[in-house]
């Protein structure tokens, strides 16, 4: 996809969009009108959507009406068009945000694709709100393809992803194809996009293509089939997610629509080798391109660089930028050498499943075992991207000196295509403030301004968090003012998260409330971490309660999503302060919002519980944990729902010496088996001191009645039990353990 989605003009118009729809709708089956509109917000991704074609317009044009005087019905909708046609696209919202009577289906549909081709996000915002208002009045029909194809890319361009991806679902759940433009931006959006957004975008690929097969007549639905681009984009999708099954599945479909691989979708297939470690065939891809005829793009060579380095073979890296700066056409054959690369036989990898997908995906990977490495059609330069890129490599292993190196190389290159940009410098200050060269990285700074060069956000705010970990938080202050009034530059979200993390390191949640409330004055929207960092001031402070007033503003933000780690950062803010009573209310709350106790949520629990001094509390925890650790087909498990957990040396011996302090020896032994069954080794001095410290008198008494000893039996035999665990003198020696001269040990 373009950087601008252009409005799809019909030869016989100059309307900015055509009178009929440039993005067409297929039927499967006509959907009955009365259902067509559901519910469908920005927030419910799973509601259908419905659109009609309409083909008849108004030809008169009048002026725009005045604010006091809103013209009804059909002048309405001649004034609506005049102003469309005239692309016054702010003048037409007015009017339609003036009037209390709906437009037409052509003036509805022209308005929300005119403000979706705005860019922008007021230009979105108010699409949304007509589609919110069709909506409530169940008149989503009215709109046509074209501006609901046109919303979704608006949409997924303005980081909307999901909105998008309801839009278009929402399309195809009411029968209706929309333009391959329109649905493959959503595509390689979500394909782009972190969690869960691959998967969504390879399930909304196979949506659009089964409804496409449903067609006998391909010619009927040419504009909705899948190009090289859509293609593209779901490749990436299985890349980004490592899957090598789905990407040959997908790879394999390329011919059923004609469609050609091409450069792109080798170098997607480069970056598939790198996320399943496979830096052994990055030299095939490199060959297959070659041998099909494909011609190589820069991007191809960028791809392979950042591939190596993510390996951390910068030595093979090495090799390639400098065969490139020799000019040197057998690439090739220098990687084949670099790497020692042998071809696999048959035999070898007749029952490797991977392997066997990279065959068919490669067929060289077997066809030139005899075969000479091919040579490039020409010779590629490394640019300034190259380079920049084995700079990351060298700042990622810490070689700074060689990250300099490089930056002065680049600076004296006869092509300007490979002097520092504004990249290489980030990465180099990046390197600095990485190796805490702060002040060096200040003067690479205004080494961009001395030359032309100018810093952007990212530089600002690499430099930014270089004064909030060395806690001078006066100069990121100063560095603040500079941006804004040297380079004109406002921070961002990520500049106030920095600020307000600087003011937890130095203990001033104060200051970090002071920037949260700054940052929502200049009207940017908290992200996650804004809200969990700033609960982390509270939490660290000693003040769980203003922690949870800003959980509770997080939880009620429809921007952000609460996840684990805010509940956790909550939970050990009362923790802290040994309010159990508190946390297991917010435990209860956490669950009934679908989320489970991880090893952090006991870990905090714990130490709460340790603080309180309640160890029946302990008892309670462990045995929750005790029943999550048993494996899932263990018929005592009395806790099915809850997911297994793998808990960590901290929590267990948190819980240990919880134990031991208030003599409950046998869970004590049961939770130091459990450390040692996971590989840990419990603090045997540690219990030895606490023992001795406190229980080593426990059961000396020679006066105690019978019946007092009786109920003490199965107590002091669990003693002896973790006695003898912990190698001190016990009764299942036969001997008697004194502490001090005098103190006889009584075991009758």
């Amino acid at each position: 996809m373009n950087a601008h989605f252009p409005p799809l003009l019909s030869p016989s118009t100059s309307t900015p969009f055509p009178l009929t729809s440039a993005f067409p709708l297929h039927r499967i089956s006509p959907p009955p009108l009365s259902t067509t509109a559901n519910n469908f917000t920005s927030g419910s991704p799973s509601s259908p959507l419905c659109s009609q074609c309409t083909t008849n317009h108004p030809n008169s044009a009048l002026s725009l009406p005045t604010a006091t005087r809103t013209p009804p019905g059909n002048s309405l909708d001649h004034a609506l068009l005049s102003l469309l046609r005239q692309r016054k696209t702010g003048e037409a919202w007015l009017l339609y945000a003036q009037s209390a009577h709906l437009p037409n289906p052509t003036c509805l549909s022209r308005l929300v694709a005119q403000l979706s081709y705005q860019g922008n996000p007021e230009g979105l915002s108010r699409a949304q709100s007509i589609i919110s208002r069709l909506r409530h009045e169940r008149l989503l029909h009215r709109l046509d393809a074209n501006s609901l194809g046109l919303l979704a890319v608006s949409a997924a361009k303005s980081g909307h992803t999901q909105y998008a991806n309801s839009v278009i679902k929402s399309m195809l759940r009411s029968n209706y194809l929309p333009h391959v433009k329109a649905w493959s931006a959503v595509v390689s959006r979500l394909a782009a996009s972190g969690g869960d957004g691959p998967l969504e975008g390879i399930m909304l690929f196979n949506s659009v293509i089964k409804r496409l097969r449903r067609f006998p007549d391909p010619t009927l639905v040419r504009d909705s089939q899948p190009d090289t681009v859509a293609f593209n984009a779901v490749l990436n999708a299985c890349a980004n997610i490592g899957d090598v099954r789905k990407f040959l599945k997908v790879f394999d479909e390329m011919p059923e629509w004609n469609v050609v691989p091409d450069v792109l979708t080798y170098n997607v297939m480069i970056k598939l080798c790198a996320r399943v470690d496979r830096e052994d065939l990055l030299v095939y891809v490199l060959e297959a391109i070659l041998i099909k005829g494909i011609e190589l793009c820069i991007t191809t060579f960028h791809s392979l660089i950042a591939a190596y380095v993510g390996f951390g073979d910068l030595e093979t890296a090495e090799q390639l930028v400098q065969a490139m700066r020799e000019g040197r056409r057998d690439i090739c054959k220098i990687l084949r050498d670099a790497t020692n690369l042998e071809y696999p036989d048959d035999d070898e990898n007749e029952n490797d499943s991977e392997n066997g997908l990279f065959e068919k995906l490669l067929p060289n990977l077997i066809q030139q075992s005899n075969h000479d490495p091919p040579l490039l059609q020409k010779a590629y330069a490394p640019d300034s991207r190259i380079y920049t890129t084995l700079m990351k490599g060298y700042m990622k292993a810490g070689r700074l000196t060689d990250t300099i190196r490089m930056l002065e190389a680049m600076r004296h290159q006869n092509d300007s295509n490979s002097h520092p940009d504004q990249v290489t410098y980030t990465t180099v200050i990046s390197a600095l403030v990485k190796a805490g060269s702060i002040e060096k990285a200040r003067q690479v700074l205004a080494e961009m301004t001395r030359i032309g060069v100018p810093a952007n956000l990212v530089t600002y705010n690499i430099l930014l968090k270089g004064y909030c970990k060395q806690l001078k938080m006066d100069n990121a202050k100063e560095l603040i003012k500079e941006m804004a009034e040297g380079s004109g530059i406002l921070p961002d979200v990520v500049s106030y998260n920095t600020l307000i993390d600087g003011c937890i390191l130095i203990d001033d949640s104060a200051g970090a409330l002071a920037y949260f409330n700054e940052m929502r004055a200049r009207g940017i929207a908290p992200s996650k971490i804004s809200y969990t960092t700033l609960m982390k001031a509270f939490a660290l402070s000693g003040q769980p309660k203003l922690a949870h007033k800003v959980f509770d503003e997080m939880l009620n933000d429809p921007r952000v999503k609460v996840d684990q780690v805010a509940w956790n950062m909550l939970i050990e803010g009362y923790c802290k302060l040994g309010l159990i009573e508190e946390t297991k209310r917010v435990v209860q709350k956490m669950r009934e919002h679908g989320f489970y106790p991880d090893v952090a949520t006991y870990g905090s629990l714990a130490n709460g519980i340790a603080m309180a001094r309640k160890p029946g509390e302990a008892l309670l925890l462990w045995n929750e944990v005790k029943e999550r650790c048993r494996p899932k087909n263990e018929e005592s498990c009395d806790s099915p729902s809850l997911p297994p957990l793998k808990p960590d040396e901290g929590l267990l011996d948190t819980l240990a010496d919880i134990c031991v302090r208030a003599a409950f020896f046998r869970k004590a032994l049961e939770i130091v088996a459990c450390m040692e069954e996971n590989g840990m080794s419990p603090n045997k001095t540690k219990y030895s001191r606490i023992y001795v410290e406190m229980h080593s008198r426990m059961f000396t008494s020679k006066h105690a009645s019978k019946a007092r000893q009786d109920r003490r039996w199965e107590r002091k035999r669990a003693a002896e039990a973790f006695k003898f665990w912990l190698g001190l003198p016990n009764s299942y020696y036969g001997s008697e353990w004194r502490l001090e001269s005098g103190d006889e040990v009584n075991y009758q």
